[in-house]
């Protein structure tokens, strides 16, 4: 059944396009700010235990803390210490000055859960099964009217001031939109399969490379382990129906990179996929923006996609948020932000997960030996397996900062322990967090704000934005200093 366009469609503030992890943390920020969010997703609305993503960074759980959802995920999951690679290099996340020294090892699935109910009681509206087709952008209106097919094959329209594509690699967004992905695939027939196994690893987290192959394994904790892997030896295409993938298949490529196959059986679920690194090159067009896999994709090396999605969307959150609800004087450079922030991370993300990958599937005697290098020099370096951690658990993420701002602009603040309790807490509200020395007064603000004070005699400002990085600073501020940080 075909339908006309609604002469009047419906309008709301923003329309989210996409309900996996970035697209939900998104959409419930913005609906906890008050904000009226639509949710669209082409999917039906069912839970699915086959995911890609395991892996949730400190970083991502420090955001998800300052949400009070990261203690609830946690029980969900397996935190892990340490992660080794290629036989050589350790790295030890207890170094991480966090909460959270650790990754959690919980399957995807879990995290969306998580972020579906809380974004539900925020009140978003969830459409399911309903495809994007199309977008117009009108600066007359200011608004994105999108074209919808609902789920009885019907067409329909929605009108939002602003849109958010965080609908994947294929994003329909992206494609409206007329934009490139450039970029190359990197890996073909990665072998994905989740398997219960007969013999645990030593290590929770097993990766390893060797004889033109490399694997690794990782618990999701009931008794299923995931098991994700390369051969150069059977190249196929994705789901390929001439040559389906098979346990066997996995287990070959197990024991030709691990020297084991921990006894896999009883498979739920095998699959083939490949893996990209592209980029698109402007997160913002107009009112339309891109996040996590509509914005980059990149290898599953390191288990940063979802974690990089999910910090994409809380960057971009308390943004539309502040503009939407008028509490900056410049919308559209606030706006303009999110990219100029964003794009470096997720070029980072691509170089350092492709690096790994291609050590990994390293093949020649000179490869190996460079790998071996790479290990070890990361492993006995400290300041540069310091600078690996960090980035990897997106815990060193920092921002370009204003020429001649304080020296810790734009940088993460740690979970600071303050008069008002953690900082991680009082971010809960959405709101800014001003941070001063005991006994100074609230000042004036334009817009809601959160007033903490040091336990220490520390004399020191921070003006903390609601993504938990540290938008102002200064050693000795008098009161004209804090109502110039706190002007729209």
């Amino acid at each position: 059944m075909t339908t006309t366009p609604s002469t009047a469609p419906e309008i709301v503030d923003v329309l989210v396009v996409g309900a996996g992890p970035t697209g939900l943390l998104l959409a419930g920020d913005l609906a906890a700010q008050g904000v009226s969010v639509t949710l669209v997703e082409r999917r039906p609305h069912r839970t699915s235990n086959m995911t890609r993503a395991f892996a949730v960074h400190a970083r991502t759980l420090e955001l998800l803390d300052s949400r009070g959802l990261a203690d609830e995920l946690i029980k969900t999951g397996t935190p892990l210490s340490s992660l080794r690679f290629f036989g050589r290099l350790s790295l030890d996340l207890d170094r991480l000055r966090t909460r959270f020294p650790f990754v959690l090892i919980t399957p995807q699935y879990e995290v969306e859960q998580l972020l579906e109910r809380r974004a539900r009681t925020a009140g978003v509206r969830f459409r399911y099964d309903t495809e994007l087709t199309g977008l117009h952008q009108s600066a007359a209106s200011e608004s994105v009217t999108a074209e919808l097919r609902e789920p009885d094959g019907g067409r329909t329209t929605l009108t939002a001031r602003y849109l958010v594509g965080a609908d994947g690699m294929r994003s329909p967004v992206r494609q409206a939109l007329g934009l490139p992905f450039p970029g190359k695939s990197v890996i073909r027939s990665m072998a994905l399969a989740d398997v219960r196994l007969t013999e645990e690893p030593d290590d929770i987290l097993t990766v390893s490379g060797g004889r033109n192959a490399f694997a690794f394994i990782a618990p999701f904790g009931d008794g299923w382990y995931r098991v994700m892997g390369w051969s150069h030896t059977h190249q196929a295409a994705d789901s390929s129906p001439c040559d389906p993938i098979g346990l066997e298949e996995v287990r070959e490529i197990a024991r030709l990179a691990l020297g084991t196959d921990y006894g896999m059986h009883d498979p739920r679920w095998i699959s083939r996929f490949h893996s990209d690194e592209r980029q698109v090159p402007r997160y913002r067009t107009g009112r339309v923006f891109l996040a996590g896999d509509a914005a980059h994709v990149h290898s599953p090396a390191g288990g940063q996609g979802m974690n990089t999605g999910l910090q994409d969307a809380a960057n971009l959150s308390w943004k539309l948020a502040a503009v939407l609800r008028g509490r900056t004087a410049d919308p559209e450079a606030l706006l303009d932000s999110y990219h100029a922030e964003r794009h470096p991370v997720g070029t980072k993300v691509l170089r350092s997960s492709g690096a790994l990958v291609r050590l990994a599937m390293a093949r020649t005697p000179l490869q190996r030996a460079v790998r071996t290098l790479a290990a070890t020099a990361l492993s006995m370096v400290r300041p540069a397996s310091g600078k690996a951690i960090g980035l990897i658990s997106g815990i060193s993420i920092a921002y370009p900062a204003p020429r001649g701002a304080h020296p810790l602009t734009s940088k993460r603040a740690p979970d600071l322990s303050l008069r008002e309790g953690r900082l991680h807490q009082l971010l809960r509200d959405g709101t800014f967090v001003l941070v001063t020395p005991a006994g100074t007064a609230t000042p004036a603000s334009p817009a809601p704000l959160v007033h903490a004070h040091w336990r220490s005699e520390r004399t020191t400002a921070l003006l903390i934005r609601p993504d938990g990085y540290i938008a102002w600073a200064s050693e000795h501020p008098d009161p004209a200093d804090l109502r110039a940080a706190l002007a729209p």
